[in-house]
């Protein structure tokens, strides 16, 4: 739905199954259609998209694309953006760090991101931005040697190079999102920075491939690094590096390391998804503290088990309802989400694309699960439209 200052919020449908656009169309014409009947009956619906590689492939064809085109015009729908971060399934199946595969030393991923924005550039509404995001490069351990940060270069210039064609040829802002995540090739704001320098380097045309290329902000994921949104984002601002996405996400925290709150937590471990740690551990006198990763939940719940972790505080890669606090002793980062839409309402022009990004629904603990996912986004919205009204964000 289109927001104050001409932004537009969606919530992203990678929270429905869907490899194929059969499966996903199936889910837009029920469960997506049944929360725009709870939450904009009336008024035209934003839509964010997830296309796997195969549906992308499949909805490309011009029949399919044009029908599509026709339910989005007969329902009152739109799309503005894309999550082109999965590739392949996305449930009900281990995905865990297989998620970041092909990442942006391969072809394939190029090939699946430019037909993102082929199909885009068809669906947008006259005078609206589009944007898709994607993995942040590749998985830390996945990189190996210089020549992936290299072939990552070329396959992001081209990338580049084809947004710029396209935008040019529609007379449309398009602009790709990178999206920095725990224990992903940069996952902070200052090895985001660091990308960012040593892929423009030397380049002409920087301040163009900035326009089209900047940053998918994902409070969950920064939140889990301890950062503050609002130094965050101003320091991406500072350097000329666009905000082209805000996920609104909230991760998993807790303070206490009870056998009752391990036991708690012990629910989150799942099979699905990768849930990384971040510890804050002691640190030494005036200097604060440091963060130690775990790759996944059952890495760290083992350490604490077995006295190799004495941190404070964990931060854990799973997304929880945004309007709900998981049962105390854990909390969220919730705190995080407030930050940087005031960070937005001081400076609106930062990012037009707000999107809801809770895909956890089938893997949260029985509890997490009493309602309907139609029940939970609805109940996501209404907390995210009670923030954005409390700041005069919306229309």
């Amino acid at each position: 739905m289109q927001l104050a200052n001409g932004a537009h919020l969606a919530y992203c449908t990678n929270v429905h199954p869907g490899n194929n656009w059969e499966e996903t169309f199936r889910s837009l014409k029920n469960e997506v259609l049944q929360v725009k009947a709870c939450v904009c009956p009336h008024n035209e619906y934003a839509i964010g998209l997830r296309l796997s590689a195969l549906a992308a492939k499949e909805l490309s064809q011009p029949k399919k694309l044009a029908a599509f085109k026709a339910w989005l015009n007969k329902k009152n729908c739109y799309v503005f953006t894309i999550n082109g971060f999965p590739y392949g399934n996305f449930h009900g199946e281990r995905v865990k760090e297989q998620v970041y595969r092909p990442d942006w030393s391969e072809e394939d991923r190029l090939t699946y991101t430019n037909l993102l924005f082929d199909i885009l550039v068809q669906l947008l509404p006259t005078g609206v931005a589009g944007s898709v995001s994607t993995l942040p490069g590749s998985f830390k351990r996945f990189v190996t040697h210089n020549s992936q940060y290299a072939a990552m270069h070329d396959n992001l210039y081209k990338a580049y190079q084809h947004i710029e064609t396209l935008s040019e040829t529609y007379d449309l802002d398009l602009h790709l999102g990178l999206e920095p995540e725990p224990l992903g090739l940069f996952e902070n704001t200052e090895e985001t920075i660091t990308f960012f320098e040593h892929f423009l380097n030397r380049r002409k045309d920087a301040d163009q491939i900035k326009r089209r290329i900047g940053v998918n902000y994902d409070t969950c994921h920064l939140a889990l690094e301890y950062e503050d949104a609002n130094t965050a984002l101003r320091k991406f601002d500072s350097l000329g590096i666009r905000i082209s996405k805000l996920h609104i996400s909230s991760a998993l925290v807790t303070r206490d390391f009870s056998p009752a709150s391990l036991e708690l937590l012990s629910g989150y471990n799942e099979p699905t998804y990768l849930h990384q740690v971040l510890a804050k551990e002691p640190g030494e006198g005036d200097t604060g503290e440091n963060i130690r990763r775990y790759e996944d939940l059952p890495a760290a719940l083992k350490a604490r088990e077995i006295g190799e972790d004495n941190s404070t505080e964990w931060r854990i890669h799973f997304h929880i309802p945004l309007h709900s606090e998981p049962a105390w002793p854990l909390s969220s980062t919730r705190s995080h989400i407030r930050g940087a839409l005031d960070y937005l309402k001081a400076k609106p022009e930062a990012c037009q694309h707000l999107e809801m990004e809770t895909y956890t629904w089938s893997v949260l603990p029985e509890l997490g699960r009493n309602k309907s996912v139609v029940e939970q986004i609805t109940s996501e919205y209404e907390w995210a439209l009670s923030e954005l009204n409390s700041r005069s964000m919306l229309v």
